[in-house]
């Protein structure tokens, strides 16, 4: 499929820092560098995938995105109008195009509403239909996420977390979003759970036309439905390519070594791989230069002192390292990066033989 490249949502040079020890009996500390400088362009109708240890800045650049969180520099692009200078009228308009699905289906669900309530809240703050209208609309989307209508009588404890996540969707699905950001909707389900979310979330984004935007650990479920993906390191993006040419050549040692961490359940396919030294750096004093280079394999002086440019690397592909093309595959093997979505890519066609109504239907 040939994407347009005019962005939907575009991220210009946006910087995230959090202050620490501001209380009045507390040590000032340094700012916690969540995210830094960083640009990104969503072209509309594309899934595009975040991955990243933990602590990144994956999830906060996400939510800086959709202007859940203010920065402390950048711009947010939404179709070419700045988010941060809209009106709050106009941006209340907006919210509704621009939705989220949260990592944890039961702490993002009110225990006190009924599931009826929780989907049917967003149409009514944002439409003027009657509530007859509106229990309609939530029976409705039940059924488009493989939930029964009468399921809107319950509340969310008296759900599965995998229907749990479903309800969340249909929540996120009920204000007619343009774009939905993924904030690791599968993280917290069973990996059989997983490959039903992911084939429901494919199947939502071709009915409805949704550009995605899936912040994940799973580098499998990352393959399998993503067109593009950006890695993330210590606040910053340090590789942006398609899917399949990032698995096959990964160009930045941060990339490769995050590829072959991944289990290879045959044995035949097993390589050396390239293991990381030491923990990642704390994001309120990060390395000078690259921030890579304190556990990089290839690192040398030059990284220590110089911060590499985001630059591009060949046609459609873009990296953030001195030597990328010196070290390119260095770290991996074509058979080894094809491998760790087999087994998942066969659960999810297992899946796809039953109907969504068909999947976790019963509590």
């Amino acid at each position: 499929m040939t994407l347009p490249e005019t962005p939907i949502l575009e991220g210009v040079r946006l910087t995230k820092h959090f202050c620490a020890g501001q209380g009045f009996l507390q040590r000032r500390q340094a700012p916690v560098q969540a995210v830094n400088d960083v640009s990104l362009a969503i072209r509309r109708g594309e899934t595009l995938a975040l991955v990243g240890e933990s602590g990144s800045g994956k999830s906060t650049l996400g939510r800086l995105l959709l202007n859940l969180l203010t920065a402390t520099s950048g711009d947010v692009l939404y179709e070419g109008r700045n988010l941060g200078n809209l009106p709050k009228e106009k941006l209340r308009k907006v919210r509704q195009e621009l939705q989220i699905i949260f990592q944890d289906p039961f702490a993002s669900l009110n225990p006190r509403m009924t599931v009826e309530s929780i989907i049917g809240e967003p149409i009514w703050l944002h439409t003027d239909q009657s509530r007859s209208d509106r229990q309609a609309k939530v029976a409705e989307l039940l059924q488009t996420v493989g939930l029964a209508p009468e399921h809107g009588n319950r509340y969310p404890h008296e759900f599965s977390g995998g229907q749990r996540q479903r309800i969340g969707i249909a929540r996120a699905l009920a204000s007619h979003p343009r774009l939905i950001l993924g904030d690791e909707p599968m993280s917290a389900l069973d990996v059989s759970v997983q490959a039903q979310v992911v084939n429901l979330l494919e199947d939502l984004k071709h009915q409805f036309g949704l550009t995605l935007l899936i912040v994940a650990h799973g580098l499998a479920v990352i393959r399998h439905m993503s067109d593009r993906v950006a890695v993330m390191y210590l606040g910053e993006v340090v590789e942006l390519a398609p899917v399949d040419a990032l698995f096959e050549t990964p160009f930045h040692p941060y990339t490769q070594a995050l590829i072959a961490a991944v289990p290879v359940n045959h044995p035949a396919l097993r390589q050396p791989r390239t293991v990381l030294r030491g923990d990642m750096p704390s994001p309120a004093n990060p390395p000078s230069g690259c921030r890579f280079h304190t556990r990089c394999p290839h690192a040398r002086s030059l990284c220590k002192e110089v911060k590499p440019v985001f630059e591009m690397a060949t046609p459609g592909r873009q990296a953030a390292c001195h030597f990328w093309k010196e070290i390119a595959n260095a770290g991996g093997d074509r058979l080894f990066a094809a491998a760790p979505s087999t087994a998942f890519a066969q659960r999810l066609h297992l899946f796809k033989t039953y109907s969504p109504a068909s999947m976790e239907t019963q509590p």
